[in-house]
């Protein structure tokens, strides 16, 4: 039950980037146009996208507090990766169009300083993102969540693609124009870069595929675990947020069924203290030593 209120938990954070970003895109786009700057307006797109991959978390992790059901003996929890894998086509589109309006304005001819004020307003954006990445990080950490951590991430990019945006806008009211439209170019290959992350991150969960190196981790304290011999096999794979993990160990073969049981329960133990890992498959086989190949006497 703890997971799935930590999955509501994380819906809150979930709707104030939400929130954060629907406030910004309106008035970064609106500004855009009326201070003239192609890289304030690009910013706006960016995070009408974002909007996007908010809603995909926020949709997530409403389908993943669905209790497991018939077809679904393991829950919903890989909906929040579904949802993501979407939103970041919605991404790389918008993140296309943006990149295609910065090279037309750039190629027309037609460049010009905008009004200082785009700048500002993209240094108060960037620091309203990096408030929200802070309050979404802080919570992905308390519960777990690998997408709201992704989510908080993305704020953190958001920040300072407004960062990039300003400083264009100062460099072309400072007499070099051609800076906002390089600047608003810029946050296109941004959001095209975040769009491929998320859908990179995304795929490869959906495939089964897992860090290397996480589970030479996992390995480690399982081999720790008093009473396990050796390590026959071990697998893993993301379900959502949550790590699912099968491993097949070998107990001494003088052992009582209680006792290697125990070992089981002590493995299960140790992943959920160290690792945060609630679902832990262990199957258990006897331990015998390799024996070695008689010496043939030589006649």
């Amino acid at each position: 039950m703890e997971a799935y209120d930590n999955l509501k938990q994380g819906e809150k954070g979930a709707w104030l980037s939400i929130a954060a970003y629907i406030l910004l895109s309106v008035f970064k786009i609106s500004m855009g146009y009326v201070t003239g700057s192609e890289a304030l307006t690009a910013d706006g797109v960016n995070n009408t996208t974002d909007i996007m991959v908010s809603l995909a978390v926020l949709i997530g992790l409403r389908i993943s507090r669905k209790p497991p059901d018939r077809d679904h003996p393991y829950g919903h929890m890989r909906a929040e990766t579904i949802a993501s894998l979407v939103a970041s086509f919605v991404m790389f589109a918008a993140g296309i169009q943006v990149m295609l309006q910065a090279g037309k304005s750039f190629f027309a001819g037609n460049l010009h300083a905008p009004n200082l004020w785009a700048a500002w307003i993209a240094l108060f954006s960037a620091a309203l993102m990096w408030g929200v990445y802070l309050y979404n990080r802080r919570l992905a950490l308390r519960i777990n969540n690998l997408s709201l951590m992704a989510a908080a991430q993305d704020n953190r990019s958001d920040a300072f693609v407004s960062i990039g945006a300003a400083v264009g806008i100062l460099g072309a009211h400072l007499g070099f124009p051609m800076l906002d439209a390089l600047a608003a170019f810029a946050v296109g290959v941004v959001i095209c870069k975040t769009a491929w992350d998320i859908f990179s991150h995304a795929s490869h969960a959906l495939t089964d595929g897992f860090d290397d190196e996480k589970l030479k981790v996992f390995q480690a304290t399982v081999r720790e675990t008093p009473g396990v011999k050796r390590i026959k096999d071990i697998r893993a794979r993301v379900h959502g947020s949550h790590v699912l993990l099968d491993v097949v160990v070998e107990v001494s073969a003088e052992l009582s069924v209680e006792q290697s049981h125990d070992i089981s329960d002590a493995i299960e133990r140790r992943m959920q203290a160290q690792h945060r890992i609630e679902n832990v498959h262990v199957h258990i086989e006897p331990h015998t030593k390799p024996q070695r190949p008689e010496h043939r006497q030589q006649l």
